[in-house]
């Protein structure tokens, strides 16, 4: 234990979503990368977290806490491990990734056992965060669409100018086939234009 008080909702003396929140921010507003906002830079991964939360309340509001929690520390203190740290490659990625969401799990139990939450509740955000049972579980499902729509929200624009249009149809296509149909339509939604919007149009016409 931290030594640091147990954060108690007032209503129903349990652990305080709002609490778990601003740890989970305390922590990602180390991230030393900033990116830009509408209220100026911010540390990444800080600007990230509160993304998803944003999207998740919109897209899934009848979220679980669970959910809630594990949507916020999706990327939890990501830059700790860097994907140069790992061998190039598609063998070297997909071993970036696995590592990356038991990292996240084991970061997210550590602060949420401080904080008083019940280890069930704790075991289930990592179940979550490593995205057990991705098409079988509802709740992982909604997180994997809550992280694609964040994607194509904030970050596709200034991916897609990097490479080329036939390696960003594929991705866009292997985005898509990631996500359910509520999150598909969330998708379709989303106000893209310019060069994302042909992209995502061209990922959909076959």
């Amino acid at each position: 234990m931290s030594g640091q008080p147990i954060a108690l909702d007032p209503a129903t003396k349990a652990p305080d979503l709002a609490a778990a929140f601003a740890a989970f921010d305390r922590a990602n507003a180390a991230d030393p990368h900033l990116e830009d906002s509408e209220d100026g830079p911010q540390a990444k991964e800080l600007l990230y977290g509160r993304r998803m939360s944003a999207c998740l309340a919109e897209v899934y509001p009848e979220a679980s806490v669970e959910l809630q929690l594990a949507a916020r520390a999706q990327h939890l203190e990501r830059w700790r491990t860097p994907r140069n740290s790992y061998p190039e490659g598609r063998v070297g990625y997909l071993t970036w990734r696995r590592d990356l969401k038991a990292f996240h799990a084991e970061r997210a139990a550590e602060i949420l056992r401080d904080l008083g939450f019940d280890e069930a509740v704790i075991a289930r955000v990592g179940a979550l965060l490593r995205k057990e049972r991705l098409k079988q579980d509802p709740e992982s499902q909604a997180l994997e669409d809550v992280a694609c729509l964040v994607f194509l929200t904030h970050h596709f624009a200034a991916f897609a100018e990097g490479h080329d249009e036939s390696k960003l149809v594929d991705i866009l296509r292997k985005t898509w086939r990631k996500m359910s149909e509520r999150g598909r339509q969330a998708a379709l939604a989303l106000p893209l234009e310019g060069r994302p919007l042909q992209l995502v149009q061209a990922a959909l016409a076959e």
